[in-house]
């Protein structure tokens, strides 16, 4: 017999409508009258069926107690607070996981980025590279254009790189990457292979277009470098490859590197086209290198003196000291054929001593020839000699012993390490300033010519490059042009040399304009010390 106060007696529903209306849980069907026992309390029913439900990952499955309060209403209870409990724990799981689903999606993308593109510039790497150029190379044998490469190498970055610090180096990266992408098209990459090096990928291009695309990017990198509130230049050389239809990839870039290093040994700051005929000045590279290596231990270098001469009395002031090689098997070598491949194989300093030690010993060996006599020897430095911690040192030392008074050695610097704003260099140059020791630029008028900033520098000489003067006897607006930059250093409280003189009319045209000093074959060839004198060359 039934309780008078069960809810089931009395007819009193547990949760929603009878006729299953919206009062009913989501999902729940009641057992109908036909299949309920008599007595039988469908709650339990209800309840057992919501636990199938959440058991299935029906999370939001609830239940209402009834107005009973009962035991099985408590139950009912329990239950709905378990279930919003597992509903909770399974959406911050969802969302933990859709968390760390977003983390390993950044991780993946960020791992792509480090193995194909560079973290400093954002540029392509090597081997996003490389891939393109398959690509590239795949598209060029189904019938596209074969792909073009230009790599690029910077000019004088170590000497920035070492001394303005590695900070401003990468400043300088940067904004060589952002120049570069500017002036390619669309569908190019560019891309930095390490260091200093860059290339960029011209895929189905003409040669024509290539070319415009790398003197683009030869003059882009010749603009001025801001860093650190100072101007400081770096150019670049580059070299370009043409593909052709089924050639490895690999072998392009390999040729384009063969066409930049020829561009380097060309004088720097020029486009190169890759020829063949290259592969043997590469393989000739290497054995000037290894020889090289010998020639200080062989005794096989050698000194030559080229005359400075006054330009108003034809008397000899001066001497630039130039090295040569007597190759055993080729002959005499110029700078020309050797310098080059000893600062790119590091053999510089040993090849620049050498030098040095020879020209100071000469000194000594002529201090009675030139004994009261306005005499100064000039000798080159490289960049890289220049950026030498112990040059000053060095130089002093060898002055010392050989007794021969500073300022008859003048150092020549290349305009290009001073422009570059190389702090380490301009300290070297400083430190031989304060040794009485004098300090000239070398190649005035090639690169960046400006008077204002030689003004800040530590050095008493101008040497004007040759090409500023091999118009002069036909061209009015070079005269004009030559007599300012000879009044400008003049202002500057500078003593300018001009070099490269070989006719009778730049003699007579140098000489209206007031210059002081020349150096050219018409003044006097390179001669060993033997036969190398002090009078007057050439009376006026």
């Amino acid at each position: 017999m039934l309780d008078a106060s069960d809810p089931a007696a009395q007819g009193i529903p547990a949760a929603g409508n009878d006729d299953g209306g919206p009062g009913d849980p989501a999902g729940v069907s009641e057992p109908s009258a036909a299949n309920r026992l008599p007595g039988e309390d469908r709650r339990l029913d209800q309840l057992i069926d919501q636990i199938v439900q959440l058991a299935a990952g029906t999370m939001g499955v609830r239940l209402r107690p009834s107005p009973a309060e009962d035991s099985v209403d408590a139950a009912i209870t329990g239950f709905n607070l378990l279930a919003e409990e597992l509903e909770s724990a399974h959406r911050t799981l969802e969302d933990r996981v859709a968390e760390r689903t977003a983390q390993l999606d950044a991780a993946r993308e960020q791992l792509e980025r480090l193995a194909l593109y560079d973290p400093l510039t954002g540029l392509a790497n090597r081997t996003l590279l490389g891939d393109r150029m398959g690509r590239a190379v795949a598209l060029a044998e189904r019938g596209a254009g074969p792909p073009c490469v230009l790599l690029l190498d910077l000019d004088e970055f170590k000497t920035i790189n070492d001394g303005l610090g590695h900070g401003a180096g990468d400043q300088i990266l940067v904004e060589v990457a952002r120049r570069l992408s500017s002036v390619v098209r669309d569908v190019d990459t560019v891309a930095r292979l390490g260091g200093d090096e860059f290339a960029i990928l011209l895929p189905g291009i003409g040669e024509d277009q290539a070319l415009r695309i790398a003197e683009r990017a030869l003059a882009a990198l010749q603009e001025p470098f801001a860093v650190n509130d100072r101007a400081v230049w770096t150019g670049a050389s580059i070299g370009v490859c043409f593909g052709t239809r089924g050639q490895d990839p690999q072998l392009i870039l390999q040729d384009a590197d063969t066409a930049m290093y020829a561009a380097k040994s060309s004088g720097r700051g020029r486009v190169q086209v890759f020829r063949p005929e290259m592969h043997h000045a590469a393989r000739a590279r290497l054995q000037v290198a290894s020889e090289l290596g010998t020639a200080v231990e062989l005794d096989q270098l050698r000194v030559e003196f080229q005359p400075i001469s006054s330009l108003t009395t034809g008397a000899v002031v001066g001497a630039e000291a130039l090295i040569r090689w007597q190759h055993p098997t080729r002959g005499r070598l110029i700078p020309g054929e050797f310098i080059a491949v000893a600062e790119d194989s590091g053999q510089i300093v040993e090849v620049g001593h050498w030098i040095l030690r020879a020209a100071i010993q000469q000194l000594a060996d002529w201090r009675e020839l030139v004994a009261d006599k306005p005499f100064r020897l000039h000798v080159n430095l490289s960049p890289v000699e220049v950026r030498w911690p112990g040059l000053a040192g060095f130089v002093a030392d060898c002055l010392h012993r050989h007794h021969v008074p500073p300022p008859q050695l003048v150092l020549e610097v290349p305009e290009s390490v001073l422009a570059s704003g190389d702090v380490t260099g301009i300290e070297s140059l400083i430190a031989l300033r304060r040794l009485g020791v004098g300090v000239a630029v070398d190649d005035f008028g090639t690169g960046y010519s400006s008077i204002s900033y030689l003004r800040r520098l530590p050095i008493d000489t101008v040497k004007v490059d040759p090409s500023i003067i091999s118009d002069l006897a036909v061209d009015e607006a070079q005269v004009r042009f030559v007599g300012a930059i000879l009044r400008l250093i003049e202002a500057a409280g500078l003593e300018a040399i001009v070099e490269g003189i070989e006719t009778q009319s730049q003699l007579d045209l140098l000489t209206g304009m007031g210059c002081r000093y020349g150096q050219g074959y018409l003044l006097g060839r390179p001669v060993p010390a033997a036969d190398f004198s002090l009078p007057p060359l050439r009376p006026r």
